[in-house]
């Protein structure tokens, strides 16, 4: 990714012109452990990763945007006074999501504005690039307009507009995430009531690393909605026993062992992950705050296991690599991260012989599967700030 100041020399080079030019970053985000929790009201505990999405920009006198992609080499313009009408590039629609959602909620007090824009998060590997971008964008249009938005906020009118613009009913973790985390920290937050709170996560030993499977995540989606239906289903027969329950977040451990020969089969592992990996969220937390590594490593590996026995989203490619993981003594713990089906793992693993932990990991993953690892350190990165 460029830096900022490279993407200022671009942005002139573009633009050209004077006024005040704005740079804004924002990180991608890896997910620690609950997942498939968020739509369940549940909770999760991300921490925002060293790459981002930088965008630089200066306010226009009217309402015209204009944007250029360092990393595409595309440029794209739209119209505030003018219907959205998704003609542009997949990666200037969330800009224009943002801007429009920002429009209605400021009724259409916005100035438009232009600006130039990198990123380094991996696409497609469930790091949330999406969302860095419409924070980054968000964080900009707020900076340039004098708005004093709140983060929590603009994390939703990210969100609001991957559900209005981009056709994505996607939770609020990513953009929370990116928004409000801090440096050396997770971000424990409660997805019903958005009450988050900062785990202590300073690495010392440890270090975290991302590893892409190299698989995409082409079922996701289509399973996404199979996962969601499950948990729904199974609230609604559950009610039946537990009155006032709205969620799986309702149901406690204790509970679902009481009642959950209630529920048909598979409805039955579907509805077990989300209320166990809701408790693996707590105990992770509190396993932090003990500075506890041990134990949170083996709450991710616990969770690998529900992913894929119970809710069944793994698949071989990140099977394969929790198995090499569990072999290995320098790993702490270890689970898939995201939606599932591919894309990414994350490891909780010890400093010492991290080289050769890289090289033994590459080398077994391409022997079982053929496969290319692709893997990034990282550690817990700050949200969402203007930089110089």
């Amino acid at each position: 990714m460029a830096t900022a100041a490279e993407t200022r020399d671009v942005f002139k080079e573009v633009f050209g012109g004077a006024g005040e030019i704005i740079a804004a970053k924002a990180p991608g985000r890896v997910n620690l452990i609950g997942e498939h929790t968020d739509y369940n009201d549940g909770f999760v505990l991300p921490m925002a990763i060293s790459h981002g999405v930088t965008i630089v920009g200066r306010l226009r006198n009217d309402r015209m945007v204009r944007l250029r992609s360092l990393d595409y080499g595309e440029s794209a313009e739209f119209d505030l006074d003018e219907r959205y009408d998704a003609r542009g590039p997949r990666w200037s629609q969330y800009v224009e999501g943002v801007a429009r959602t920002f429009d209605e909620e400021y009724n259409g007090e916005i100035r438009g504005f232009e600006a130039a824009l990198t990123g380094d998060v991996p696409q497609g590997s469930g790091l949330s690039s999406s969302a860095a971008l419409e924070v980054a964008a968000g964080l900009l249009i707020d900076e340039l307009n004098s708005l004093g938005t709140g983060r929590v906020e603009i994390a939703l009118f990210g969100q609001k507009a991957e559900h209005n613009y981009l056709g994505v009913k996607c939770g609020i973790m990513d953009q929370f995430a990116s928004c409000l985390c801090r440096k050396d920290h997770a971000l424990f937050l409660d997805c019903r009531s958005l009450e988050h709170k900062h785990a202590p996560l300073k690495l010392r030993e440890e270090v975290v690393l991302i590893l892409d499977s190299g698989k995409s995540r082409g079922l996701a989606d289509s399973k996404y909605n199979e996962r969601r239906a499950a948990c729904e289903e199974g609230v609604r027969i559950l009610s039946g026993a537990i009155p006032g329950i709205r969620a799986l977040r309702d149901v406690s451990e204790a509970q679902f062992d009481c009642y959950s020969g209630m529920l048909p089969d598979e409805v039955k592992r579907r509805c077990r992950h989300v209320v166990t990996e809701n408790q693996r969220a707590l105990d992770s937390m509190e396993a932090l705050l003990k500075e506890d590594m041990e134990r949170f490593g083996a709450l991710m590996f616990a969770s690998h296991e529900s992913l894929r026995f119970d809710y069944e989203v793994s698949c071989e490619e990140l099977d394969v690599l929790n198995e090499i993981a569990k072999d290995s003594r320098e790993i702490i713990g270890e689970r898939m991260t995201g939606a599932g089906f591919g894309g990414c793992a994350v490891a909780l693993a010890r400093r010492e012989g991290l080289e050769d932990l890289k090289a033994v990991l590459s080398e077994r993953y391409f022997k079982k599967t053929g496969r290319r690892l692709k893997i990034y350190e990282t550690s817990p990165a700050s949200g969402a700030a203007i930089v110089d």
